[in-house]
């Protein structure tokens, strides 16, 4: 993984954490959350707090997370908020961070002035030992304070000043008095500069977790459902149907479809499709030659045309379809009749705009794992797994290729892939939409590509 970490692919935008103030914050932190210690005076923290460092110190990657639910967190600063979040459990978590910060901001530039502040993202579960116990986590709650509780003492003060300007008699009331002095000794003057930080409730329908294989539960759909990544049978009774798991990909089609959750790339505004499908073909070649272990050279675009070449029949089933798409695409070609029972077919999606788009493109590149780039974008846990077991070849290509393409416009390549970014109304509000509209053509009649068949 060190090739990726040198090029900023991993552990990339991280907080430097080495001033001796702000180490002795975190330590601070750290104990009050876990009662455990660290002795590094460097390291680097994500959008959590948690450091990779201090996880290798540990031996504990979860140190901030345990059972992998209701994430602790500590903030030294408010720049923490453009910074990932390490070991994901749940895709909602990064997004539920980063809310709160941008919400409470300017509290917590002050606050992270004086003292660290410390927090949880509270739910009802706090184990998922069993797949059902996901299906009680609606809600995630924001609580958070100082570890001086300067946000506690601030309610407090605040309570007693309301007090001793109801009481006639407050003024002669001494203990009254000295409690009020004692308190704004900690906190200031909390009638000029009121220190707040509200629990902030996000409500959490539809997610991905890393638990049990990795699950995908949409329960704030027309048609809810869920869609493992392990053979469902593993799983036991849920209490939303239908359960799939990748294997079942005609009805995985047919229920993004029922939804209206994804749409062709070829009818996305604005998007050079045809570039999209070349990189895509390529990544397929680029796999298929490194399993047959043939020279990639370059693997410049006219190496990997000599591949595809000496390859002829044996080209992979993605790469033959999206090839016929993209003859179509560029007006060399008939349209492509391609049904979710073909290799090719989520290969040719892309989430529709809105709250769920990032988690289905999440899912898609699930079902698609040769894209890399995508794989990358919108699921770095998987990309990272799927990496360790690539050869050096295969690593070295994707590695440049994301450096080269990708790191230098994030947004600009996130924008041309995916569509615009979700609005923070739509990610912070989830809406219950009315089921599907009737089919206003044969396009939305019978799938993108043909017919969905069946429900396998």
């Amino acid at each position: 993984m060190r090739r990726l970490i040198e090029k900023g692919l991993m552990f990339g935008n991280l907080v430097e954490v080495s001033s001796p103030a702000l180490v002795e914050r975190y330590r601070r932190a750290l104990r009050h959350l876990t009662g455990k210690d660290t002795a590094l005076t460097d390291f680097h923290i994500d959008i959590s707090g948690y450091a990779p460092e201090i996880g290798d110190e540990l031996g504990d990657d979860l140190y901030l997370n345990p059972n992998g639910c209701n994430r602790q967190f500590i903030l030294l600063t408010t720049a923490q908020k453009t910074a990932p979040l390490l070991h994901i459990r749940f895709s909602t978590s990064r997004g539920i961070l980063q809310q709160f910060i941008e919400a409470n901001e300017a509290q917590l530039f002050a606050l992270t002035a004086r003292d660290a502040v410390a927090g949880e993202l509270e739910n009802s579960v706090y184990e998922v030992s069993n797949p059902t116990r996901l299906f009680d986590m609606r809600r995630v709650t924001v609580q958070a304070d100082t570890i001086g509780g300067h946000v506690r003492d601030a309610g407090k003060l605040a309570a007693l000043v309301d007090r001793f300007r109801r009481e006639p008699e407050g003024w002669r009331d001494d203990v009254l008095i000295a409690q009020m002095i004692e308190l704004a000794k900690k906190t200031g003057d909390v009638t000029r500069v009121p220190i707040a930080l509200p629990a902030m409730s996000f409500e959490q329908p539809d997610f991905w977790t890393a638990h049990f294989g990795g699950l995908y539960i949409f329960r704030g759909l027309p048609f809810p459902g869920v869609i493992a990544r392990a053979p469902k049978a593993g799983l036991g009774a849920l209490p939303v149907a239908p359960v799939m798991d990748l294997g079942d990909r005609n009805a995985i089609a047919d229920w993004l479809e029922r939804n209206e959750l994804v749409e062709p790339i070829v009818q996305a505004r604005g998007t050079d499709v045809a570039a999209i499908l070349r990189q895509k073909m390529d990544f397929i070649l680029v796999d298929a030659a490194d399993a047959l272990n043939l020279d990639l050279g370059s693997a410049t675009r006219a190496d990997l045309r000599k591949i595809a070449h000496r390859l002829g029949s044996a080209l992979p089933a993605e790469f033959q379809g999206l090839g016929a798409l993209l003859r179509w695409v560029e007006g060399a070609g008939d349209w492509p009749r391609l049904t979710s029972e073909h290799p090719a077919y989520f290969y040719t999606l892309r989430a529709r705009p809105g709250r769920l788009r990032d988690l289905v493109n999440m899912l898609l590149a699930e079902l698609a794992p040769l894209d890399v780039r995508q794989l990358y974008i919108t699921h770095k846990e998987l990309f990272y797994a799927s990496y360790r077991g690539w050869s050096d070849r295969k690593r070295q290509y994707v590695a440049d290729f994301l450096e080269r393409e990708y790191l230098v416009d994030r947004q600009g390549a996130r924008r041309a892939l995916f569509g615009p970014e979700p609005g923070m109304d739509e990610l912070q509000r989830p809406e219950m939409r009315e089921g599907p509209k009737p089919a206003t053509d044969l396009l939305q009649r019978v799938g993108p590509w043909g017919a969905v068949r069946g429900r396998g």
